[in-house]
């Protein structure tokens, strides 16, 4: 079997502070030299932080979306969805909401009622993956996985654990078979520990430290920084110098026009104007009830 090798680190994006309100944020994508990771388009990290008993939780009351996919990864915390197309759930650590705005939706992400009264950890990040011009009026649709559904793949002696997202890991089916192929998981690495896991030279790698300090093909990269690979191997390989979270995805380019306006993201202006339009005169659906 021939020797897999291994992508190199292009540019490190630190990610930029950007809080809202009193929810510590911070933002590697889209950053000032990096406008997106084809077809990654957005990565907020929310946290972490501890809210005290009595807060009001999270901000993200009712809004709409038209174009792309949300993937909400709920590190610590519990987060509450709802939207216009029926989609419901409260998802606890560890899980995962995947939501296909596609034509467009309304949705609600917000603390549950037991969050605001006794407070806790919080961590959320929420990546934006777009979708191609033949998919953007596709049905919408949500999925919310319990971090119970999300298939645990241990590597590397134990010292490496894959949570299989989406795609196929390590010869382990995820719950999620994306429209576009993604292949996404949530990459916990003990000290030492160390994950090579092959990628084709044709796609694009999104790859952000969460927490702890990794190298990824022999460059270090630190915790709140987004690692731009170059295309010039058919692996990703990553070692931990100290515990580690890395959030790993890769999918093949989509190579389209971006337009985007706050929460819709197409081709055209004519196609934003077009969904401004379409919410306005309510035709995403009614609000979902908060």
């Amino acid at each position: 079997m021939t020797a897999l090798t291994s992508r190199t680190v292009a540019r490190l994006h630190p990610a930029q502070r950007d809080d809202i309100g009193d929810l510590i944020t911070r933002r590697p994508l889209p950053g000032p030299d990096l406008p997106q990771v084809d077809p990654f388009l957005f990565l907020n990290h929310h946290g972490p932080q501890t809210y005290p008993p009595n807060n009001r939780g999270l901000p993200f009351g009712p809004h709409p979306h038209r174009g792309f996919e949300t993937v909400t990864f709920i590190l610590e915390g519990e987060l509450s969805h709802a939207d216009s197309g029926g989609g419901e759930s409260i998802i606890g650590p560890g899980g995962v909401q995947w939501m296909t705005a596609g034509s467009g939706l309304i949705h609600a992400e917000l603390s549950p009622a037991s969050f605001k009264r006794d407070g806790g950890p919080m961590e959320i990040l929420q990546l934006w993956v777009n979708l191609p011009s033949r998919l953007k009026m596709t049905a919408p649709n949500y999925v919310g996985l319990q971090a119970a559904d999300i298939p645990k793949v241990a590597l590397d002696d134990g010292r490496v654990t894959v949570e299989a997202v989406s795609g196929r890991w390590a010869g382990t089916e995820a719950p999620i078979q994306s429209l576009i192929d993604i292949q996404m998981a949530v990459v916990r690495l003990k000290a030492g520990g160390r994950l090579e896991t092959p990628v084709a030279p044709d796609r694009n790698v999104f790859l952000y430290v969460v927490r702890g300090d990794v190298s990824v093909g022999g460059a270090p990269v630190p915790a709140w920084h987004l690692a731009a690979l170059n295309d010039d191997g058919d692996a990703v390989r990553i070692e931990a110098s100290s515990d580690a979270v890395v959030l790993l995805g890769h999918a093949a380019p989509i190579g389209e026009p971006v337009f985007a306006h706050g929460p819709f993201v197409m081709n055209t202006r004519e196609e934003i104007i077009q969904a401004v339009q379409d919410y306005q005169a309510g035709r995403f659906g009614p609000p979902p009830p908060v």
